[in-house]
């Protein structure tokens, strides 16, 4: 029996023993493998852009957007006060109605007095309570950028149609333009004054499978189906003689300070940039677009997409969130994020300007030293708010003085001129008098009778005007209500 159960247990441990040789064998293969292969990584770099990239900080513009955090209260504040009656508003509602911009108690007011240039509080002088209302400066401001605003409106339906048409199926929704109207620079009631007031160049219609209303471009022109990269290739290749091979399909490339930039990446720059692409105002539809070739076109095409999205707009900037309401309609990557990290070069993201929530996409050719290289009118008018709200409050403080100063002596001039006409007026008709009486030397009476004539004609008028010294102290008290009634319609 021991005989037996040994003659039975011996194949099964030598299978064991085998077994366990074999595992050995293939645990030491693959090792050796993984440690080939790891070597021929680190020896040969991949020479494409790589997917992943951090994000480098550019100062120039995270300052750009601290600025613009401060605009974006601000105008809140000012349309909040511009939809009351008589354009002013008391403190106390105003508190009240600026919880609804994440404002606790009290915090509306402290915020309104960093700006002096922009918001003015007074006292009433009847109710005796503080009012807030808009300084003359801002009210220009807005007047000058409304008058922008309306004189641009041929250039906003150019850009309006040049959006549509970037659209692959040529329409967008209302509502996705309706929130990005101010950077595209269209006015409030572009619905009627810029869509359906141009019928032959767009159509308005309800969609029956969402219930929501569409905008759709009637017509395709090719004249307009031109691209602003394509402009900048044409005008560096005619006034710098670069060779048109080289920036056919090339991009204008500015990477921020502290970016690293090896030899590999730069040779994957190179090939990319060379990368022949589809126009974003093409039809891709009978393209056959499987091949990893034809990915890697519509990947620089959508680079291309929103390269002109953000050429359309006023300031050449764009929130990302915005960015991605068109993003189903022309045809762009769903990590928008992480596509434009590849090419930091070209755009740049800014987390700056409302707590890392909000996401700012800036065209990096576009902008120099925190400035529009072509500025437009628009732009303009808007970065004059920006000048007032950098002044100084202590500059306030010294223009009210001066105003006021320059104020009390206008007002003593005035009295000084009342008098003085009073009194030389009788002078020059004692004068007269005397002249008539007497008689003699006619010649010289009469040079001096025709200039004090002529003064007392003046002075007499002046003195008319005063009313004298009795009279002049109401015209005062009046001077002085015109003046506030000047400020307050300021």
């Amino acid at each position: 029996m021991q005989f037996l159960q040994s003659f039975v247990y011996f194949p099964i441990r030598f299978l064991r023993i085998n077994h366990n040789h074999y595992q050995n064998q293939t645990s030491i293969a693959k090792h050796l493998l993984y440690y080939d292969i790891t070597c021929f990584r680190h020896m040969s770099q991949s020479t494409s852009i790589p997917k992943k990239q951090q994000r480098v900080r550019d100062h120039g513009y995270d300052n750009y957007m601290e600025v613009y955090k401060k605009i974006r209260k601000v105008l809140k504040f000012q349309d909040l006060i511009l939809s009351q009656p008589n354009h002013t508003i008391c403190m106390s509602r105003l508190d009240i109605l600026a919880r609804r911009f994440d404002f606790k108690q009290y915090e509306a007011g402290a915020f309104i007095l960093k700006f002096p240039h922009v918001f003015e509080i007074y006292e009433h002088p009847v109710q005796r309570i503080l009012y807030c209302r808009l300084t003359r400066k801002a009210t220009l401001q807005i007047e000058q950028e409304n008058q922008a605003l309306q004189a641009q409106i041929p250039d906003a339906t150019i850009r309006l149609r040049k959006l549509l048409m970037l659209s692959k199926t040529g329409r967008l929704r209302l509502e996705h333009i309706r929130i990005a109207r101010l950077d595209f620079g269209l006015p409030e009631d572009f619905e009627f004054s810029v869509i359906l007031k141009n019928p032959q160049f767009f159509r308005l219609f309800d969609a029956e499978e969402t219930r929501s209303k569409y905008v759709e471009v009637v017509n395709r022109d090719p004249s307009l189906a031109v691209c602003a990269i394509g402009k900048l290739r044409e005008k560096e290749y005619r006034e710098r003689g670069i060779d048109a091979e080289n920036i056919r399909f090339s991009f204008i490339v500015n990477f921020p300070p502290g970016f690293k930039i090896g030899k590999y990446y730069k040779i994957a720059v190179w090939k990319w940039q060379r990368l022949p692409y589809w126009s974003p105002y093409e039809d891709v539809s009978g393209h056959d677009l499987r091949s990893l070739e034809a990915q890697k076109r519509m990947e620089k095409r959508a680079i291309a997409t929103i390269h002109e999205l953000l050429s359309l707009t006023v300031e050449k900037k764009l929130t990302l969130e915005r960015i991605a309401h068109f993003r189903l309609a022309m045809d762009m990557p769903k990590k928008l994020k992480e596509f434009l990290l590849q090419h930091q070069g070209i755009f740049y993201i800014s987390t700056r300007g409302n707590h890392g929530k909000l996401h700012t996409v800036f065209l990096r050719e576009a902008y120099q030293k925190g400035e529009l290289i072509e500025p437009n009118e628009l732009y303009l008018a808007r970065r004059k708010l920006a000048e007032l709200i950098l002044l100084s409050p202590r500059k306030a403080a010294v223009d009210l003085d001066l105003f006021e100063s320059g104020r009390d002596r206008e007002d003593n001039g005035r009295r000084e001129i009342g008098r003085d006409g009073v009194q030389n007026s009788h002078v020059g008709f004692m004068f007269e008098h005397k002249l008539g009486m007497d008689g003699g030397q006619e010649e010289d009476s009469s040079l001096e009778t025709g200039t004090l004539g002529i003064d007392g004609e003046k002075e007499e008028d002046l003195g008319s005007e005063t009313g004298g010294d009795s009279d002049f102290t109401g015209e005062e008290s009046d001077l002085v209500e015109t003046s506030d009634e000047d400020d307050v319609h300021c």
